[in-house]
């Protein structure tokens, strides 16, 4: 069996660690005798999984005790819906900044329920930068303000937050979650598709400061309500069991890494080799703003777009997985997760090299 350096935006490499184990255990867990994704979710073998991801999760990130973690199905698309049913408690518009493709879907959404003010956008620059702070223009009665914390397409990340805010803000982190330490208690919500860094899709978290719960609406349907989720510890219904354990693996093998400050340092290492690499070049380009680039997803082009059919090939042939850029950018695109290794970077860049030694 020969592994490829995967690529892929989500969903997205997994530690090998992580599915070697996983492979020990498909069988029999832990002595039981069948595998997790047989395993009644009431049980008490699931329920010490669960619980222990859960801990684990909250270690990983300092999660304070007045925030509710929450395991939940329907991808982060479902959270652009249940944000607003669960926190305007009676507002009438919520303050979003429009970064990139997955802030604009929520910004959509959002638009099903409440009157939206986009506060700050980076669309008439094609989406290449986080409006500067100074430029944001926030309501005085919004229910909160939704930030998209890394754009998986763009490639544009929040470094920083701004000062100053007064309503809760609300982060979609589906793409940068768990890739380097953050501050916890600056957000009201914080959710995020697990099938970049956290699993296999299925699976998504939430973490709610308590005081948010219980804020949805009567005509809201319980399985979008929060509090019905938080009351049953996540089971309300039959959670992704075995994509909850694959997480909790997961997690366990991020503490061995040094936790979230250790995967920080590789993963700053890895995204300034590309990103060295692509600035060193007069062939391939970066059109991201230095200061908002991505350590996650680092989109970058070629001189002439009618090479990248050639670029993709050669670089499968050489195992390199998945470069090919979303279709609503062209260009490439190297998602560089948790999980990715820094050889794969490595092997990546000596190609990207070769290959412009040869056509340039």
């Amino acid at each position: 069996m020969s592994r490829v350096h995967n690529f892929s935006a989500g969903p997205a490499a997994l530690p090998t660690a992580v599915l070697e184990r996983a492979r020990e255990e498909m069988l029999d867990y832990a002595g039981t005798g069948m595998s997790v994704m047989e395993m009644s979710h009431r049980s008490r073998a699931f329920i010490d999984i669960a619980e222990r991801a859960e801990a684990d999760l909250i270690e990983l990130l300092a999660i304070p005790d007045d925030y509710q973690v929450l395991f939940l199905q329907g991808g982060a698309t479902t959270q652009f819906a249940m944000v607003p049913m669960n926190l305007l408690n009676g507002a009438a518009r919520a303050d979003y900044v429009n970064t990139g493709s997955w802030s604009g879907k929520a910004i959509k959404e959002a638009g099903r329920f409440c009157e939206v003010n986009v506060a700050a956008s980076s669309e008439t620059t094609n989406f290449d930068r986080i409006p500067a702070y100074s430029e944001w223009s926030l309501s005085a009665d919004a229910a909160y303000l939704h930030i998209c914390s890394n754009e998986t397409i763009g490639g544009v990340q929040f470094h920083d937050l701004p000062d100053g805010v007064q309503c809760p803000l609300v982060a979609d982190m589906s793409s940068d979650i768990l890739s380097r330490p953050i501050d916890v208690s600056r957000y009201g919500l914080i959710y995020a598709g697990a099938q970049k860094n956290i699993g296999p899709a299925g699976l998504t978290v939430v973490i709610i400061r308590r005081d948010l719960i219980g804020r949805a609406g009567s005509g809201v349907p319980s399985m979008l309500d929060y509090a019905v989720h938080a009351e049953a510890g996540s089971m309300s219904n039959t959670p992704p069991t075995y994509a909850w354990y694959l997480a909790g693996l997961v997690f366990d093998w991020l503490k061995g890494q040094g936790g979230l400050a250790g995967i920080s340092e590789v993963n700053e290492r890895k995204a300034a080799k590309l990103y060295g690499a692509i600035d060193a070049s007069n062939f391939y380009t970066s059109p991201v703003a230095v200061e908002n680039r991505s350590r996650m997803n680092v989109p970058f082009t070629l001189p002439d777009p009618e090479m990248d059919v050639e670029f993709l090939a050669q670089a499968e042939a050489r195992g390199l997985t998945n470069l090919k850029g979303h279709r609503s950018v062209g260009g490439m695109r190297a998602s560089i997760y948790n999980a990715v290794p820094e050889d794969a970077v490595d092997a990546l860049v000596g190609f990207m090299a070769e290959f412009e030694n040869e056509r340039a």
